[in-house]
């Protein structure tokens, strides 16, 4: 499943919802056809209604499962996700690992390489580089079909009112809704990654063979939960393994403390 080819943003705003809708029509497996309703009418606030209880969820990385309530990103939830990639990296391939279908929508520098280097199935993966002025209503239109949509807002902030509406849309489909470097009022999880350390490097030089990730995790039903993990690389797969996990309302470094990038 790949839309990679095109760029929605060259199209009027209704062509490029009704090639979503047939495209997330022909997925298989996870909903079937996509309802023919307007997205304007799924986002009306009034069109809001009491959500269903939540069952099952999506895997993650196994030191990732300490981190979740249930070990797993719950389905009809959404989740912001900030700092390093490697989480959303490691959520695609855990997801699509297990047969499930995932969405990334702007953020067209995501590697796809990594994903499939942890286990993934690109097979699985539809990709929209460029969603054009509203990526929000293009990653509620994918909510039909997928079981996860990732989508980058480059810092953009969701007002309260769309994110109620579109929150109702995720719930109502059973996916999940993965937010990164974006402003999403109260997601169910908030969670915040950095890069905090190499391995494989001499006086200088070597080879990068391994990397660990510093990782918070803040919830409303939840304590906060904090985490260090380990990326290993060999043979051309990447390998999740836990550090540690701790529970403590501490503070969380940030990318400057840390002495590195994420």
């Amino acid at each position: 499943m790949s839309f990679c080819s095109q760029n929605l943003a060259t199209l009027p705003r209704q062509e490029q919802i009704e090639q979503l809708r047939r495209r997330m029509a022909a997925v298989p497996g996870r909903v079937g056809a996509v309802a023919p309703q307007s997205l304007a009418a799924a986002q009306a606030p009034e069109a809001t209604p009491e959500l269903a209880p939540r069952t099952g969820g999506l895997p993650v990385p196994g030191p990732f499962e300490e981190l979740f309530p249930g070990r797993f990103l719950a389905k009809g939830s959404v989740v912001g996700l900030t700092g390093s990639r490697f989480a959303v990296l490691g959520f695609i391939a855990s997801v699509t690992a297990a047969d499930g279908h995932v969405a990334v929508v702007g953020l067209p520098e995501l590697s796809l390489l990594a994903v499939a280097e942890m286990g993934g199935d690109l097979r699985r993966v539809a990709v929209i580089p460029d969603p054009g002025p509203d990526p929000v209503e293009v990653a509620a239109v994918l909510l039909d079909g997928v079981d996860l949509v990732v989508l980058g807002l480059c810092g953009v902030q969701v007002s309260y009112t769309r994110a109620r509406a579109v929150t109702a849309r995720v719930r109502s489909k059973n996916a999940v809704l993965a937010i990164v470097d974006g402003q999403w009022p109260n997601p169910e999880v908030a969670l915040e990654s950095q890069i905090c350390g190499y391995r494989g490097l001499g006086r200088g030089h070597g080879r990068i063979r391994g990397l660990s990730l510093a990782v918070q995790a803040s919830g409303r039903s939840f304590q906060q939960r904090r985490s260090t993990m380990r990326l290993t690389c060999m043979a051309g797969r990447v390998r999740w393994e836990a550090e540690e996990t701790i529970t403590a309302p501490v503070s969380f470094p940030d990318a400057s403390a840390l002495g590195v990038g994420s």
